[in-house]
């Protein structure tokens, strides 16, 4: 799991949140799976209404400018950002998203290998509503903060005792399929970039490295 802070900042989740405020929210079901539906009792922005369109191109243009995200995920495709709130007694039981998401009324569809938790409401907000995923501790972030975890995980939603957790979710298919060598060119690059502040970038070991980054890259992409 990835935590990447401040994706929006407190502007930008001012702004976001006095839309949703405004927003007339449905059964969160709409976009469940079988299984996820009988987990699942939350509200959900209507994927398809012009507020969801485009607050979520606001947060694809955030994710897009943002290295830590590009870095972790190797993005190919990101599906459009959704919007979910829980109040009291709102919860999702344990459960596993879709190994392939499908937009409805379009061609447009991923293989999810990675899923997206952006908080758009601070801990003190909200009572409960912890993200749990695969058995681990509880995560609760600040709002504009993105938590990335791998898709095929066992995970769930806490039940909410008082206020309300309001987040965006989405999945991301990457250009490297298999997390290991995903998660093996995340750290190849973090280190690249970790020596490139403090030595010169035209080193010849450090350009060797940026070199074996970008031929497994070039072994592992699928495009």
């Amino acid at each position: 799991m990835i935590v990447i802070p401040g994706l929006l900042d407190r502007e930008t989740i001012r702004q976001v949140r006095a839309r949703l405020d405004a927003v007339a929210w449905i059964d969160g079901n709409a976009t469940s799976g079988h299984q996820s539906a009988r987990a699942k009792t939350n509200r959900q922005l209507p994927e398809d209404s012009e507020e969801a369109k485009a607050l979520g191109a606001l947060i694809l243009d955030a994710l897009a400018g943002c290295p830590l995200f590009v870095a972790a995920a190797l993005p190919l495709k990101v599906y459009p950002p959704l919007f979910n709130l829980y109040g009291p007694g709102e919860s999702f039981g344990d459960h596993v998203d879709s190994a392939v998401r499908i937009r409805a009324g379009s061609d447009f569809r991923i293989r999810s290998d990675l899923s997206a938790t952006l908080f758009l409401a601070d801990p003190d907000a909200y009572d409960g509503g912890e993200l749990i995923v695969d058995g681990q501790d509880p995560i609760k972030l600040a709002a504009g903060d993105l938590l990335l975890y791998p898709a095929s995980t066992v995970h769930r939603v806490a039940p909410v005792t008082r206020g309300e957790r309001v987040a965006s979710f989405f999945w991301i298919q990457s250009m490297v399929r298999d997390a290991g060598a995903r998660a093996m060119l995340f750290d190849l690059d973090r280190s690249i970039q970790q020596l490139a502040s403090v030595t010169d970038p035209n080193t010849p070991a450090l350009v060797r490295l940026t070199g074996v980054y970008h031929n497994l890259l070039r072994r592992w992409a699928e495009l």
